[in-house]
C-alpha cells in the first residue's frame, strides 16, 4: 500500500496542504494567463507585464512547494496580495483574484477541519488505523 492514501485504509495525505497547493497552482495559471492578457492589453511595457507576472506566477509554484512547512500558509496568504495587486494592469484579476482569496480562506478553514476530523476518528478508532 501507498503512504499516500492509495488503498483502503492506507495512510492519507493531509487535506489542508492539499488543498491549497492546488489553490497556488491553480493561481500561478491564472495569473499566466493574466499577464498573457496584459500583455496583449498593452497594459504596460511588455517587460514591465513579463517580469510581474512571471516571477508572480514563480512565487505561488514555490509557495505551493513550502505549504505544510513552518510559514508556508503565511507566504501563502501574501501571495493572495499579490494576485489581487494584479488587479492594477488586468482590472477584472481584482474579481478573479478575490475568488481566488475565498477559495485559499475555504482551503485553509476546510482542510483544517477535515484534517482535525480526521484525527479525532483515528484516535476512537485506534484499531482502524494502520501502522505507520
Amino acid at each position: 500500500m501507498s503512504m499516500h492514501g492509495g488503498g483502503r485504509g492506507g495512510r492519507k495525505r493531509p487535506a489542508k496542504p492539499q488543498f491549497t497547493q492546488m489553490t497556488l497552482i491553480l493561481e500561478a495559471l491564472l495569473v499566466f494567463f493574466a499577464t498573457l492578457v496584459a500583455y496583449g492589453l498593452r497594459a504596460a511595457p511588455p517587460a514591465t507585464v513579463w517580469t510581474l507576472g512571471g516571477v508572480t506566477a514563480l512565487v505561488l509554484l514555490l509557495v505551493a512547494g513550502y505549504v505544510g512547512r513552518p510559514g508556508g500558509y503565511v507566504a501563502g496568504s501574501a501571495a493572495q496580495v499579490a494576485v489581487l495587486a494584479f488587479g492594477v494592469l488586468v482590472p477584472m484579476m481584482f474579481v478573479v483574484g478575490g475568488l481566488f482569496v475565498v477559495l485559499w480562506v475555504v482551503s485553509l478553514r476546510l482542510g483544517g477541519r477535515i484534517d482535525r476530523e480526521r484525527a479525532e476518528y483515528d484516535a476512537a478508532h485506534p484499531d482502524a488505523v494502520p501502522p505507520a
